[in-house]
């Protein structure tokens, strides 16, 4: 022990050998006497195995949290993956304690609150994924066959039986690693027996996906009945061994590389895939690779690379963890830097408004509020406790003035602040000052520069007028610091962020904008948005895989956006071309971006110069500038001639625009060189993101995906906004802060705006325990707002009917209604057909039945569906227009029920069809539509409709029509929907028509409910629908016989001009083709006493669907 090196005395093995060799007494002296690690009187130190244990735990090297972490496997494996004390099951109750991380409102310090984020989401995944193996591997019907070997009767869609793996390649390790540094292998798999939708979805495997080994051997016998109450589930299933793998390359049975998108194939080489067997090569977790065979080495355990053979996948969008969990550890291991003034805040310490913009340093002292203001009316109105004075640039005062306005702030913050604590309850008139003691208000209204004569040179503009709470927030998000916005359901949250982004933008041109949020679709609605204001589109940028849903003509993804700099470079060198022939100059110069920089320079900027000189020395002349201006030719092509030559002034404004035009043109030709010199695409898409791009956006999942390519580019921004901000997971928050390296030790980030509403739902944690116990549903925003960090709630919806705003309102402080939803005819204006515009209907049981759940937590109510789709037929033959109508339902299982009725009653009809929407209330966040068709399914228990937030969501939906279909003796006993479900009440539970009303248009008043009809049930609803379908078909068997096209009730003119182009192609089936169940022909026009029929034909098809 005394020769040995120090290095030795560390390892556990090393000196427990050593000191074994030692006597009893020797060890005794040494551990009690020279050590003092125990002492002499203790009973204990008579034990020799004691006395080494104490001492090798004293002197050998602990393992620190961080390696720990780096060692760990990022994929879980079986044995993780159902311990139920690492992974409890969704049953928990939450009574007693558990052995997990929490995350409530402070954590000690940034790793803390990384490690808790790490744990907890790796559990998560963790059950996510044990319930897809749950849910795919017993319809493969595993069993031992004759010669021993495991073989499938069944097949899943989720998982493909393996025809041959074998591990490729095992590198070296790293220098001071002992795990290898990469491990690959080749999987092949056959896809022949998949129909052609599956075999897309495995034919579109890339790299980078996650995949799952599977190791399955069911037992020879089947497991008797109190076997299989006592077996755990991997012994039911026969599942032996589960590893993680991540795609580097797929080949198809030729060989050839399928998804490539490194570059190595081009895009006009792409050949289909070919055969059905394809191989794939994976790299496999190396810290496990090294568990496993270290296992097999020490412990003769199973070689269990040698036993896959099912290779699952998952549903892209849910199989992201493994990126995630990357960049989590990555923070980890990197001194992260959050920005100083957030720092404490983010722990939860020191004073919650430390980083509101008031108290910050380096404020904007004058912002340009460009175009957010219509007039200076709507300025008096947005400061209220200020007294406004209007000044021109020259600092004279202004009787007269017109937007665009700068705004001087004075010294004094405090009256500025339209925000206030979580836990302070706003009231109209905290804000309210006297007038005598208001303080004055300077605003500058300054004449825009001339932009140029071309219309495409004028700027587009704001026509929303902001109220004074939006332009708190608008204020607020252009100041450095964290903005907390709490935006109610229709209250404008989309358009004040993009006008922060306007302002930002021209306030401060050289920052960069990180744009996040949770979903596509909130993304998308941005940019449209953006679009419509004056930011260049070539300065927007739009990553993730979700910018083929934008609706708009431009591509901003960024194959789009270099293909739209290569196009616009074009455009700029013509016109280059055409100012040198006016010029009388060669056409050369329109060469290149760099020569037609050259010609600026020489030939423009220079004669410009000449114009200014000789223009200061003749302000006398007024047709001076007409006669003089050396670019006159160049813009000849003007709608109408450029100068007056009455006011030299006037003439001189006009000639400063069309100079400001060229030195545009010239600006984004400088923009351009670098997609001449840049050759590659990668090349050109990387520039474009981490030098050209001013407003930057993507999905908090790419975000943290793609970390890693961020920090490796070198991307730089300034100000991160966040949308749907209280729908993000706690760590999704976090990432997005630090996607780029610091530069000195301190952080770049000088904004951080979150948009969000914690009344609404929160992120999706699927774990019961994980959710309840850990709160992991817990989003930044929500915390924040906890911690009593001021924020700003709009206070004014301009979505809903007032009336329909009442469901819900009462969950905020003082929300109210826009001028526009109370005076709007179309507000005003009553639900063609409907006696209200809201309605609760009760729905009794069905054939007996209410509630179903063919497998657990799968929830349906055939009742509910039948009487919903009664009703948008109803709607549809009224001519409400399919788009304007959404279904939503509180469950899964009731979705796809009614997505099945759909099927069979309204899409073999053209003139029915399906609604825009069919979704469950937790994915139709966000979105909003006319009129919304609500089921509720449960009639046993309220179910997870008790929670306050999803009735919030459920309930602000529609605009102009919500139907409530449930049982109402179930909910009107729920206390905490009292407030909702006591409005409701107040109308009848039967629902009420008005059926004097024959299209979509009426003069009713929405509080006048007309002639009322009480719809006693499913039948008479059903009895009214076949009748209106009755009356349609007469309609169509007339149309049919005159040979005259007829717009159905609801058609417009427009669609029947279209089915008139389209000649047969799209020609309505007639009457007698309309039965699509044994295709055969069949006359369907329905006999005169069809509406007493009409129940019997409403049972019959719900009979034969009975399996739905």
């Amino acid at each position: 022990l005394a020769l040995a090196n120090v290095g030795s005395i560390n390892k556990r093995a090393d000196l427990a050998k050593k000191l074994s060799v030692l006597s009893p007494e020797e060890l005794r002296d040494l551990v009690c006497v020279k050590l003092k690690l125990v002492s002499k009187d203790d009973p204990w130190s008579e034990r020799v195995d004691f006395l080494i244990e104490v001492t090798v735990s004293f002197f050998e090297k602990q393992q620190s949290q961080k390696e720990a972490i780096n060692a760990l496997p990022l994929y879980p494996n079986e044995q993780i993956m159902w311990d139920e004390s690492l992974v409890p099951s969704i049953n928990y109750s939450g009574e007693g304690c558990l052995a997990l991380p929490k995350l409530n409102l402070q954590f000690l310090t940034l790793h803390d609150y990384l490690l808790r984020n790490f744990n907890l989401f790796r559990l998560e995944s963790t059950y996510e994924i044990r319930e897809d193996i749950q849910e795919a591997v017993p319809h493969l019907l595993a069993y031992v066959n004759n010669e021993g070997e495991t073989a499938f009767r069944g097949w899943s869609r989720m998982a493909v039986p393996i025809k041959e793996f074998r591990i490729t390649e095992v590198k070296q390790p790293n220098i001071g690693e002992v795990k290898p540094s990469v491990v690959t292998a080749k999987v092949t798999f056959s896809i022949s027996s998949y129909k052609a939708q599956i075999r897309s979805e495995w034919n579109a495997l890339k790299e980078h996906d996650v995949l799952f080994l599977l190791s399955i051997r069911p037992s020879f016998e089947p497991l008797s009945s109190e076997e299989a109450s006592n077996a755990t589930v991997p012994q039911k299933l026969g599942l032996q061994y589960v590893r993680g793998c991540e795609i580097v390359e797929v080949r198809d049975e030729d060989g050839t590389l399928m998804n490539d998108f490194t570059g190595r194939i081009k895009r006009d080489e792409w050949k289909p895939p070919k055969g059905d067997l394809r191989t794939v090569t994976i790299a496999l977790d190396t810290a496990q690779y090294h568990m496993d065979v270290s296992d097999i080495a020490e412990t003769g355990a199973d070689d269990v690379y040698g036993t896959f053979n099912i290779l699952m996948r998952r549903k892209p969008k849910e199989n992201n963890f493994k990126a995630i969990l990357e960049s989590i550890r990555d923070l980890m291991n990197e001194t992260c830097i959050v920005p100083k003034w957030l720092h404490d805040i983010l722990l939860g310490y020191g004073d919650p408004s430390a980083a509101q913009w008031t108290n910050m340093p380096d404020l904007i002292k004058k912002v340009d509020f460009k175009d957010t203001f219509l007039d200076a009316a709507h300025v008096i109105e947005s400061f209220p406790n200020y007294k406004v004075r209007f000044i021109n640039s020259d600092g004279t005062d202004n009787s007269n003035p017109c937007p665009p306005f700068r705004i001087k702030f004075p010294e004094n913050l405090e009256s500025m602040v339209h925000a206030l604590p979580g836990n302070v309850i706003s009231t109209q008139t905290s804000n309210d000052a006297s007038s005598t003691d208001k303080v004055e208000l300077v605003v500058e209204a300054y004449v825009p520069p001339d932009p140029g004569p071309y219309p495409q040179d004028q700027p587009k503009q704001n026509s929303v007028r902001f109220t004074p709470t939006q332009v708190g927030v608008i204020l607020s998000g252009v100041q450095p610091g964290l903005t907390m916005v709490v935006g109610p359901p229709g209250t404008g949250k989309t358009d004040t962020a993009v006008q922060i982004l306007n302002v930002l933008y021209h306030n401060c041109p050289s920052q960069r904008t990180l744009i996040i949020t949770h979903s596509n679709q909130a993304l998308n609605d941005l940019f449209e948005k953006i679009m419509e204001r004056d930011v260049p589109a070539r300065y927007l940028l739009r990553l993730g895989q979700g910018e083929q849903e934008l609706a708009t003509e431009l591509d901003f993804s960024r194959q789009g956006r270099v293909n739209a700099m290569l196009v616009r470079r074009l455009e700029l060198l013509s016109e280059v071309e055409r100012l040198a022939r006016s010029l009388q100059l060669p056409e050369d110069v329109g060469y290149t971006c760099e020569t037609a920089g050259y010609f600026w320079l020489l030939h423009v900027y220079s004669r410009w110069e000449l114009f200014l000189a000789a223009c200061a020395q003749n302000q006398d002349k007024p047709t001076f500038i007409q006669d003089r201006f050396p670019f006159k030719e160049f813009f000849s092509n003007t709608a109408k001639p450029i100068f007056a030559a009455e006011s030299f002034e006037k003439d001189m404004h006009t000639a400063k625009g069309c100079f400001r035009h060229l030195q545009t043109m010239f600006q984004e030709l400088e923009e351009c060189r670098a997609f001449e010199l840049l050759k590659s695409t990668v090349d050109r898409s990387n520039y474009l993101m981490t030098k050209q791009a001013k407003i930057v956006a993507m999905t908090c999942t790419h975000a943290a995906l793609k970390r890693k390519d961020f920090l490796h580019l070198g991307f730089k921004y300034d100000n991160l906004l966040m949308e749907e901000s209280a729908q993000i997971l706690e760590i999704e928050t976090f990432i997005p802060m630090l996607l780029q390296r610091q530069e000195d030790d301190r952080a770049r980030l000088k904004r951080c705006i979150l948009i969000g509403d914690h009344h609404q739902l929160p992120p999706v944690v699927k774990n019961m325990a994980f959710q309840k116990y850990s709160h992991m549903d817990q989003s930044l925003f929500t915390r924040f707002v906890r911690l009593g960090i001021p924020y700003i709630e709009l206070n004014a919806q301009g979505r809903a009917r007032p009336s329909l705003a009442r469901l819900y309102n009462w969950r905020y402080k003082d929300l109210g209604d826009l001028s526009y939803v109370k005076e709007n005819e179309i507000f005003q204006r009553a639900n063609s057909g409907f006696s209200y515009d809201y309605q609760l209907v009760d729905v009794p049981d069905f054939h007996g039945r209410g509630e179903s759940a063919p497998s657990p937590w799968f929830y349906q109510n055939e009742g509910e569906a039948e009487y919903i789709v009664s009703v948008y037929m109803y709607m549809r033959l009224l001519g409400y227009p399919a788009s304007k109508i959404s279904i939503l339902t509180t469950y899964n299982g009731q979705k796809l029920l009614i997505r099945d009725v759909i099927n069979r009653r309204c899409v073999p009809y053209d003139f029915i069809g399906p609604p825009h929407k069919v979704a469950t209330v937790d994915k139709f966040q966000g979105q909003q539509n006319d009129f919304i068709l609500l089921s509720l399914v449960r009639s046993r228990f309220v179910g997870h409709l008790r929670d306050v937030r999803r009735l919030v969501v459920a309930m602000s939906r529609a605009r102009l029509g919500l139907y409530v279909f449930c049982r109402r003796s179930l909910f009107e006993q729920c206390y905490e929907l009292q407030p909702t479900f006591q409005l409701l009440l107040q109308r009848p539970d039967h629902l009420s028509l008005n059926l004097n009303e024959f299209t979509t248009f009426t003069d009713r008043h929405v509080e006048d409910t007309g002639p009322v009809q009480l719809v006693s049930g499913i039948e008479e609803m059903a009895n009214i629908v076949n009748y209106k379908m009755h009356q349609v078909y007469q309609a169509r068997v007339t149309s049919y016989q005159s040979n005259q096209y007829s717009a159905y009730p609801g058609q417009s003119a427009m669609e029947i001009d279209a089915s008139e182009e389209n000649g047969t192609e799209n020609a309505e089936p007639s009457v007698g083709e309309m039965d699509l169940d044994n295709g055969t022909e069949k006359d369907t026009s329905l006999p005169p006493d069809a509406i007493s029929n009409g129940s019997a034909h409403l049972d019959a098809s719900v009979e034969e669907n009975g399996d739905a």
